[in-house]
Formats: structure tokens, C-alpha cells, sequence
């Protein structure tokens, strides 16, 4: 792969610390939420920013794609849950993306999200390995 941008972020203290980009435009305090057993402080955690990152992607990708679609109100929501894997050891991650763009027809958004699916890189960096689901919301017919 030629690299047309890489990121750099370091972590401290894993989900109770922080992280902090090279170039200091993200620096945020994570917290553990209650339901893992955590203080549920006031800091953000590694889903909630898989989540925003990965709802913004494949945004992006989906105006890519979709660049002749009337795209104009849309938006994509990520959920990210985290749980024992039921498969093996350890935790497993879970994905819904809810994409919502009500100028466009039911049917074509819906053959849009799955080519964007196939053109997102958080998509291909996760797939075989996380479960997406998707909530897809266009115009009623």
C-alpha cells in the first residue's frame, strides 16, 4: 500500500489514561464506562471514538461513491459495542451503522451503502473480523 496519510496517536495508561496525536489536535482523557466496570468518568473510550471515526469514513466514502446521488441531509451514525467473544477468547467488537439520507430512493441507498461497504477502509480493515449491521433509512416510495 502506498501511504497517502498516516496518523499518529499514542495512548497512556490504556482505557483509564489518555491519547494524544502527534500534532496535538486530538488530546482527551479516556474514562472506562460503568457497565465494564469502570468509574464512568467524564473522559470518552475507545469505542465511542472507533465509532465517530468510522461513521465519518465511511460518510466520506458513501459521498465518494455516491457522488451523483442526492446525498444533501445525509448522515451516518456509528454504534460500537464491545463483549465477550462467544467464539474464543477475550472481547469481541460489533458494529451498526445507521445511515440515514432521506432524498434518496429506499432501494438505491440501499445498493449504495453496500458498494460503499466494499470501498470504506475502515470496512475493509475490519471485515471477517467484526459484524456490521446496517440501519438504512432512505425516501419512502
Amino acid at each position: 500500500m502506498k501511504a497517502m496519510y498516516t496518523a499518529y496517536a499514542t495512548a497512556e495508561a490504556g482505557r483509564g489514561g489518555r491519547i494524544r496525536s502527534d500534532d496535538g489536535r486530538l488530546d482527551v482523557a479516556l474514562s472506562v464506562p460503568k457497565e465494564m466496570g469502570g468509574d464512568g468518568g467524564q473522559g470518552t473510550n475507545p469505542e465511542q471514538v472507533f465509532a465517530g471515526g468510522y461513521a465519518a469514513c465511511f460518510h466520506s466514502a458513501m459521498m465518494h461513491v455516491g457522488k451523483d446521488a442526492k446525498l444533501d441531509g445525509s448522515t451516518v451514525a456509528g454504534d460500537v459495542s464491545i463483549g465477550e467473544n462467544d467464539q474464543g477468547p477475550g472481547f469481541k467488537l460489533g458494529v451498526k451503522l445507521s445511515v440515514q439520507a432521506p432524498n434518496v430512493p429506499q432501494a438505491d441507498l440501499e445498493k449504495l451503502v453496500e458498494t460503499t461497504h466494499q470501498v470504506c477502509p475502515y470496512s475493509n480493515a475490519i471485515r471477517g473480523n467484526v459484524d456490521v449491521d446496517f440501519d438504512i433509512q432512505g425516501a419512502s416510495t
